[in-house]
């Protein structure tokens, strides 16, 4: 391969309830990254529905994808290959980017890249942090996914941790809508924390084992939900700021101390976030302390990029495209994917 060469990405992600497409140049270059997120639809129901999920990307992704081509002034001919999410997530939502990447590179015979969407959000650190690079330890938090990931190199990965019930994301989305904030949970939790006391109410750390790695929130969402309806059966007043930011302080210790006891026991002196919950801001302001403190350099992604979005998957796609991987026409969705697998 010519080193001189530029290596445009062109990159599509569908997986939950963003269409998104990008053109990414080199791996860490963002050319376009353009985002049609449907939060404003599920917000009437409470959550994504994944039905109206698949039918809107269905109808949006024709035109992201052009934008992402406009804005990144590029035309298809330059591009190198199309990467695209194929796992994991909801099925029919994936299947449309993967569709519509398959038919891209059947009609221009390019090469097709698929990608893992959580090598997405730990890719994500790549692209505004240049110089951020493998070994480390990744924390990444979502809706779907709390893990814990030592990364060796690109695309090399080992999960040290994972959720055992609810992810971090998920228990947001839960105890705000039983303290009356609706959907999405995680932004309107940590914006209504700012306001109250997090000593107010002491809720409980799940460590799980001396040893272990893994998460478990499903026991402080349990105990969150047993606070409001007690409350309520007392007649006793509920300060909905209270309860979000002890919850909050309870997520975001534990999270914080498994990760920088990760780091330490596995040598490395790099630490990572990734995912919507890392664009918390006491996870972030908690994370920094605590780097800080151990001597550990600290990646966050900018907002933007911890939500989901192409660029990261374009970002991820160039590593895979340069270590040699191409995926078949028969790649298929895969709701259920894990990390690793190929």
């Amino acid at each position: 391969m010519d080193e001189q060469k530029d290596i445009l990405i062109l990159a599509i992600e569908s997986s939950c309830d963003e269409t998104a497409a990008a053109v990414v140049k080199n791996g860490r270059e963002v050319l376009s990254n353009i985002i049609s997120s449907q939060i404003a639809v599920h917000t009437l129901y409470g959550g994504v529905v994944p039905e109206i999920a698949s039918r809107k990307h269905i109808e949006a992704i024709d035109g992201v994808i052009a934008q992402a081509l406009l804005e990144a002034n590029v035309t298809m001919d330059e591009i190198d290959a199309i990467g695209v999410t194929y796992g994991p997530g909801l099925v029919g939502a994936l299947l449309v980017g993967l569709a519509e990447a398959k038919a891209i590179a059947f009609a221009t015979n390019k090469p097709l890249v698929g990608v893992h969407h959580i090598e997405g959000h730990i890719s994500s650190n790549y692209i505004e942090n240049k110089d951020f690079e493998p070994p480390y330890m990744s924390l990444v938090v979502s809706g779907g996914h709390s893990h814990l990931v030592m990364v060796s190199d690109y695309g090399k990965y080992e999960i040290l941790g994972r959720t055992r019930d609810d992810a971090a994301g998920e228990a947001y989305d839960k105890v705000a809508r039983a303290i009356g904030m609706g959907y999405p949970g995680g932004p309107k939790v940590d914006q209504a924390a700012k306001l109250g006391n997090p000593e107010a109410i002491h809720f409980p750390r799940v460590y799980l084992e001396e040893d272990s790695y893994d998460f478990s929130f499903s026991g402080l969402k349990s105990a969150v939900l047993n606070y409001v309806n007690k409350q309520k059966m007392m007649n006793e007043h509920i300060v909905p700021e209270d309860v979000a930011a002890s919850f909050q302080e309870a997520v975001v210790e534990v999270l914080v101390n498994k990760t920088i006891k990760a780091a330490k026991a596995n040598g490395v002196q790099k630490v990572s976030m990734a995912g919507g919950v890392a664009s918390n801001s006491a996870l972030r302001a908690k994370m920094q302390e605590a780097c800080d403190k151990e001597g550990f350099v600290l990646s966050i992604p900018s907002p933007i990029l911890c939500t989901d979005n192409a660029a990261m998957i374009g970002c991820a796609a160039y590593y895979e495209y340069i270590a040699g991987v191409r995926d078949g026409l028969d790649l298929n969705a895969s709701p259920n994917l894990k990390l690793g697998d190929r």
